[in-house]
């Protein structure tokens, strides 16, 4: 289990300045170290100069995290992540994710923006299912550059409103990858889950399990 530790105090005790030390010294020693920072204040700026999230980023912390009435904002160290695996991992509650570049990725479908008619992906990359383009293009779904709300009534429809799009009971990834698991797989994996956490005699009324498994060298 990861260790927790928060440094508290009034405002301009000090303690941000003796937090991104102590962050410092702790990757000095070899550690990966994550900040979370709590703030009652909206409308923060996220690590721009003289910030608190950015003090932390340059005494070294390897993500940095803020969390504050009117945003949650996570900024990390880059890690070898497919998009599947960056949209479970962060965002397992969102009803869809949206990536921007990502155009190697297999098994997720792009929609193509084309300004430049010699400048064209379809032929290059998998899973292209629409295109936005002002130019005389054919394609199965083509749509304006222009027509946001078009292409968002699109994504809603084939992804969030489709009942073959409902989320998984149970999710699985391994070094990243999501493995697609079939319904009655997934309902025994819970059921095995779920009975093994109800013998730990948690008082509350459990909603959701999140397990992770780390194997040592």
């Amino acid at each position: 289990m990861t260790a927790i530790i928060s440094f508290i105090g009034w405002h301009d005790s000090g303690k941000t300045t003796l937090a991104a030390s102590v962050v410092a010294h702790l990757k000095s020693m070899g550690l990966r170290v994550a900040v979370v920072k709590s703030s009652a204040t909206p409308d923060i700026a996220f690590d721009t100069p003289d910030t608190d999230t950015s003090t932390h980023r340059e005494a070294g912390a390897d993500e940095v995290m803020l969390v504050a009435p009117d945003q949650m904002v996570l900024q990390a160290a880059p890690k070898k992540l497919s998009l599947t695996a960056l949209a479970h991992r962060y965002f397992p509650d969102a009803d869809i994710v949206i990536g921007e570049g990502f155009k190697q990725e297999r098994q997720i479908a792009k929609i193509e923006v084309i300004a430049d008619p010699e400048q064209k992906l379809r032929k290059d990359v998998t899973g292209v299912i629409a295109v936005a383009t002002d130019l005389d293009i054919s394609a199965d779904y083509v749509f304006r550059r222009s027509e946001a709300a078009e292409i968002a009534e699109f994504i809603r429809k084939r992804f969030v409103d489709s009942t073959s799009r409902r989320p998984d009971m149970t999710a699985l990834l391994v070094d990243g990858r999501k493995v697609v698991l079939k319904k009655f797989i997934q309902e025994s994996l819970a059921g095995v889950v779920a009975g093994y956490v109800g013998t730990l005699k948690i008082s509350t009324d459990i909603k959701e399990i999140d397990l992770r498994i780390k194997f040592r060298d």
